[in-house]
């Protein structure tokens, strides 16, 4: 690709880097008034601040990826794997594959586009270049990624834009400049079908594909786990691989047919080191499978481009994509590749596991970051998602939004500068060793099992992902993972999105009318004999042919599955996002509040004055919302007996006791039973955690559970559902 050849190695350049870095003649700083204090005398000083809370507890973090954050890193504590002598597009590309960073070619700000109808989405794409997008990014809908002719789709455009003739490709790409801008299209498990459409589009345009930069790739590895099965074999569809990589080598050398993407891991809840490990394992399955057809391993490797998604963990994100260049470059090498094929191509988008539906204007900062760790950590390219992305397609103002983020990081905040900007930071560099061993650790692991295949279809690595996924649920039941409007901090007043749902039976009429106005007329015997020809030759040639006779997708496709072998199958990986049961819970709610025009209600039992009780009581109220149920406030009561008349009278389904600890053992025993009293079919709670000696106390008076930092909230509300009549 041009990009690629510009940053590709500047002799000279690097001769300059290294005799730079080998200049240590720099005058001493007097630093004799300073004295650093020890590690003991910090520890000290933190303990005294956490006031009796535990310093190894509090002060250490650990990750889903079995990582620790430690609460300060040093230079003595890193002195050993700063990469001191590594400079950016030297080594082992630890510190990125140019030398120049951004500075000579900026990161592609690929603006995906996914209008259903090939015409509009045509409009979409080159206004998007307009606004500054550098990437023509088309999403394909469903039935065209799996080779499915429009008049048989089950939803036409349900996820991006609808492709079935040559027509529809030409339309579709007329008048883009794909020779200055680069063409990314994710194909699904087979690209030859598409790559023979994009091909005979160009030269219906009288244009060929030798300048042609970008992806036009497939991951039949990524579309098996994603659906489960293939239609056809592995083997077949590792022959369409070849097929598309021999080709592109020859005719169009700045483009990939290989797309190995992470989402369907990421989406399936797996921490960073299982989707890299799983991609990798993919990739080498692709290069192996690419050799043993006859092509040389720097040409399998140059078809190759990895899509990665980028996670909430801001400087996990940074790691693991510093990690990951030096052990592909080192798979790579072990397959004989030169330095050239080493270098990794990276594009990445915000991961949809962390975006929510409640709350979705916040999924403009979860983006925010997202892209900033993608930029520090050295992407190629990125597609920045709009914030409505779990909702409904984006419109203009989200797209507008998403594509802005990245325009202000390259103009505005100076992202295209500084060259590997984390290079050297004790805490980053650490984390990227850690990452490095442990990506290749599970590498090594998923290899020793025969590959990811074989992994795939033992089970195991669904398995582990599973395992993370539930970890992720558990740790966000309890609110140790906090989501800002939905676990936590939940805004009462919102009303959703709505979904703009498309008419697709229109479209899908539409497209119809279009696809056999183009067929009418077109040779069905010469298409017939193209079609013969493509199945028996499997080329891109005769692809580009068949598709130039009036062959569809389907009958494309059908040409390179169609009796290719067994239909391949594995356990699926179901997409979800860590927020999908807190939003299931308030749906609920507000659905029964819709229909029922009731709700469960919560009388705050707040003893004393606001000072005493309005921390729990804060608490209790955030707590109890995440549920979007009705909570009853007051100002406090002076008398247990005020308070059990009010709650009486409030009719509520659950009571909470809010005060302090110190006035606890006094009020829950004279409290709790009047509660239960007058509100018989009620439960009563108490706001905080019963220290070991009192619980038992506080049980027999009457209390049925605890809201506390330590309480399940995502169960708890889930009960007061069950008892309200909201879930059967």
């Amino acid at each position: 690709m041009p990009e690629e050849k510009e940053r590709s190695s500047d002799e000279e350049l690097q001769k300059l880097l290294k005799k730079s870095a080998d200049v240590e003649d720099f005058p001493d700083v007097p630093l004799d008034e300073f004295t650093p204090p020890t590690d003991a005398e910090w520890k000290e000083a933190c303990e005294a601040l956490l006031k009796g809370a535990p310093f190894d507890k509090v002060m250490f973090t650990k990750t889903y990826e079995g990582i620790t954050f430690d609460p300060m890193y040093t230079k003595k504590h890193t002195e050993d794997i700063l990469p001191k002598s590594v400079m950016p597009g030297m080594g082992d590309y630890l510190r990125g594959v140019d030398p120049a960073g951004y500075i000579g070619k900026p990161w592609g700000i690929a603006q995906a586009c996914d209008e259903t109808l090939p015409a509009e989405n045509n409009e979409l794409l080159r206004h998007e270049n307009d606004k500054g997008s550098t990437i023509y990014h088309i999403v394909l809908d469903t039935a065209s990624r799996a080779g499915v002719d429009a008049r048989q789709a089950e939803k036409v455009g349900d996820i991006g834009t609808s492709v079935t003739t040559v027509d529809d490709m030409h339309t579709l790409l007329e008048g883009l400049d794909l020779t200055k801008f680069p063409l990314y299209i994710y194909a699904g498990a087979n690209a030859l079908p598409l790559l023979s459409l994009v091909a005979a589009a160009r030269r219906a345009a009288g244009d060929d594909m030798s300048k042609v930069q970008g992806i036009v790739g497939a991951d039949p590895i990524g579309a098996l786990v994603t659906d489960g099965k293939l239609p056809a074999s592995l083997d077949a569809h590792y022959d369409s691989l070849a097929s598309s990589a021999r080709w592109a080598v020859k005719n169009a050398p700045y483009l990939r047919t290989v797309f190995v993407r992470s989402d369907v891991y990421s989406n399936g809840g797996a921490n960073d080191v299982q989707e890299i490990a799983s991609c990798l394992a993919t990739a080498a399955a692709y290069l192996r499978a690419l050799c043993e057809r006859g092509l040389t391993i720097d040409e399998a490797a140059s078809q190759v481009a990895f899509g990665f998604s980028m996670g909430a963990n801001f400087f996990l994100q940074i790691a693991k994509l510093r990690a990951v260049r030096p052990i592909w470059a080192q798979i790579v090498k072990a397959f004989g590749g030169n330095a050239e094929s080493q270098k990794m191509r990276i594009h990445a988008r915000p991961a949809l596991f962390f975006k929510t539906i409640y709350d979705p204007y916040v999924n403009m900062l979860r983006n925010t970051t997202e892209i900033f760790s993608g930029v520090v950590g050295g992407i190629d390219s990125f597609e920045s998602a709009p914030f409505d992305e779990p909702i409904r397609k984006g419109d203009e103002f989200s797209r507008r939004i998403a594509r802005n983020i990245q325009i202000m990081l390259q103009e505005e905040f100076g992202m295209l500068q500084p060259i590997d900007p984390a290079g050297g930071s004790w805490a980053v560099e650490t984390l990227t060793r850690q990452m490095k061993e442990k990506i290749w650790a599970e590498f090594q692991n998923i290899e020793k099992q025969g590959g990811i295949v074989a992994a795939l279809r033992s089970g195991s690595v669904q398995e582990g992902i599973a395992a993370i996924l539930a970890d992720r649920f558990k740790k966000a039941d309890i609110r140790k993972d906090r989501i800002v409007g939905n676990n936590m901090y939940p805004n009462m007043t919102e009303t959703l999105l709505e979904t703009r749902a498309e008419d697709t039976a229109a479209l899908k009429a539409q497209r119809t009318k279009d696809i056999e106005a183009y067929l009418s007329d077109i040779d069905t015997k010469h298409r017939d004999e193209a079609l013969a020809a493509f199945k028996a030759d499997g080329s891109v040639d005769k692809g580009i042919e068949a598709a130039f006779a009036g062959a569809t997708i389907a009958e494309l496709m059908a040409a390179v599955t169609d009796g290719k072998g067994a239909a391949e199958t594995v356990t699926a990986i179901a997409p979800h996002r860590w927020s999908e049961r807190f939003e299931a819970l308030r749906r609920r709610t507000e659905d029964y509040k819709a229909e029922k025009n009731d709700n469960v209600k919560i009388f705050l039992a707040n003893m004393g004055p606001i000072p005493q009780h309005k921390a729990r009581a804060d608490f209790t109220t955030g707590f109890l919302q995440v549920g979007a149920f009705e909570v009853l406030g007051n100002d406090g009561f002076k008398t247990v007996e005020e308070a059990a008349e009010a709650a009486g009278k409030s009719g509520a389904d659950a009571v909470v006791i809010c005060s302090t600890d110190a006035t606890y053992p006094e009020i829950v025993p004279a409290l709790a039973p009047k509660l239960h009293e007058v509100l018989p079919n009620a439960r009563v709670f108490l706001a905080g955690a019963a220290p070991k000696d009192l619980l038992e106390t506080y049980n027999n008076a009457g209390i049925d559970e605890y809201i506390s930092v330590k309480a399940n909230c995502y169960e708890v509300l889930e009960r007061l559902q069950k008892k309200k009549g909201m879930i059967a």
